[in-house]
């Protein structure tokens, strides 16, 4: 697999439980104190103990500085590309660019139809995405909208605010349909837990992106590949995901960056939170950045 030469990023994923918020703030102001890259929050709307996603960012966004926020990943189905592309435009201006846009097609058919959305079959909602992906494109430019398409009308949406900087749009999915949709329209693919895609499978999957971008004209570097990491750094046994010491961690995600072609690590503690992330930040992720640059100078 091609390491494409991406700056390394990482985060950390925020637990959006109701009865988590005093520690979820205490984790995003310790990400920004580690110098982390982003903060990630999932997107389960249909979940009555979770917060709503932009409400819960917009509220740490007034917390912090510096630090990005991820949606990690937005429901398409449960926001219609118009109202999110307004939502992230407007968190952008209000924060100064801190908004990186990662969507999905919608993890939960029953789910998003128990809520008033509609259920949409795999090819329809490969086709949803497509086609949000394009309007959302426009929309976050400050464009003027019209489009047609099999999923979507958009009349002439006047789009604004306009970012300070472009909002990226990155693209959770993990079946071939949904990855050549990260080929040709997004600027990166988020990639779903390590646990549901193992490493030994990520190749398959980057060969499919890099494929459907170079059909459409683009160039694969330029698409980010982004790897939720679930797991636990220390001795803990029964943890899932990957679990090791600081040694093992940084082997492994130097590899996946240089191997595998990731150049974004959102971590997943399963355990100690709190004590986890500063591990990850203060002695996984320099170690990391530093391998990773010697062996690209060595190539």
């Amino acid at each position: 697999m091609t390491d494409h030469q991406q700056p390394l990023t990482f985060g950390v994923s925020l637990d959006p439980s109701v009865d988590k918020l005093p520690e979820t703030r205490q984790m995003a102001r310790a990400a920004v104190a580690g110098r982390l890259d982003y903060l990630a929050v999932q997107d389960h709307a249909y979940q009555p103990s979770y917060f709503d996603t932009w409400t819960l960012i917009s509220h740490l966004a007034a917390e912090t500085e510096r630090i990005s926020f991820l949606t990690d990943v937005a429901d398409l189905q449960l926001r219609p590309p118009t109202m999110l592309a307004k939502s992230a435009a407007s968190l952008s201006v209000l924060t100064g660019g801190r908004v990186v846009l990662g969507v999905g097609g919608g993890p939960s058919p029953d789910a998003i139809a128990a809520m008033g959305g509609p259920r949409r079959g795999g090819p329809a909602t490969v086709a949803y995405t497509a086609e949000a992906l394009q309007i959302m494109r426009r929309a976050l430019a400050g464009e003027a909208v019209r489009f047609r398409g099999e999923q979507h009308t958009v009349e002439g949406y006047q789009a604004g605010p306009v970012p300070p900087a472009p909002v990226p749009l990155w693209l959770g999915g993990q079946r071939p349909r949904m990855l050549s949709v990260a080929g040709r329209y997004a600027d990166g693919w988020i990639s779903p837990l390590n646990i549901y895609v193992p490493s030994a499978e990520v190749p398959a999957r980057q060969r499919v992106i890099d494929e459907a971008a170079r059909a459409a004209g683009r160039d694969p570097a330029s698409i980010r590949r982004i790897y939720n990491v679930i797991g636990a750094i220390g001795p803990y046994r029964g943890a899932t995901g990957l679990v090791g010491d600081t040694d093992v961690w940084v082997d492994t995600l130097t590899r996946w960056a240089v191997d595998l072609g990731f150049d974004t690590f959102v971590f997943w503690p399963v355990t100690a939170h709190r004590a986890q992330l500063e591990v990850f930040a203060a002695q996984v992720v320099p170690a990391v950045r530093e391998q990773v640059r010697q062996i690209r100078g060595q190539r």
